[in-house]
């Protein structure tokens, strides 16, 4: 399997907007695009700083994966998942099951940006949810 870079983090959030506050206004990030993943029931804004990203997630619909988790998290954010960029993603999931790993996501899906992503099981990741992803 060829990881290459930490693509980025996703930060669960309430509200984007109210996000973005912090992290334009008081950083200085320039969020460079904002976007609905219907399938996975969530908006997304992406803060480039040099090679990774962080994406900050804000649900749109409270039993959403990102809902959820905020609402464990009683109703506030925090760290959701890192994000490795894989070379072939199929590749890097085939690889994975043979060895035994549990994975959310079996085969690769469409996620923001354009991405092809795939999630792994925390449970195999000693508690973290790690997102692969691979972008064309």
């Amino acid at each position: 399997m060829n990881l290459q870079v930490v693509d980025h983090l996703g930060v669960a959030v309430p509200s984007i907007d109210e996000a973005l506050k912090f992290w334009q206004d008081t950083l200085g990030v320039k969020c460079h695009g904002v976007e609905v993943v219907e399938d996975q029931k969530v908006k997304t804004a992406f803060l480039p700083i040099k090679d990774t990203e962080f994406e900050l997630l804000e649900p749109t619909s409270p039993d959403s994966p990102v809902g959820k988790f905020i609402e464990k998290n009683g109703g506030r954010g925090g760290l959701h998942h890192v994000a490795i960029r894989v070379e072939n993603l199929e590749a890097a999931l085939a690889e994975l099951k043979e060895k035994g790993v549990k994975l959310i996501d079996e085969k690769p899906r469409r996620g923001a940006g354009g991405a092809m992503i795939a999630f792994l099981h925390p449970k195999a990741t000693g508690g973290v949810l790690l997102e692969l992803c691979e972008r064309k």
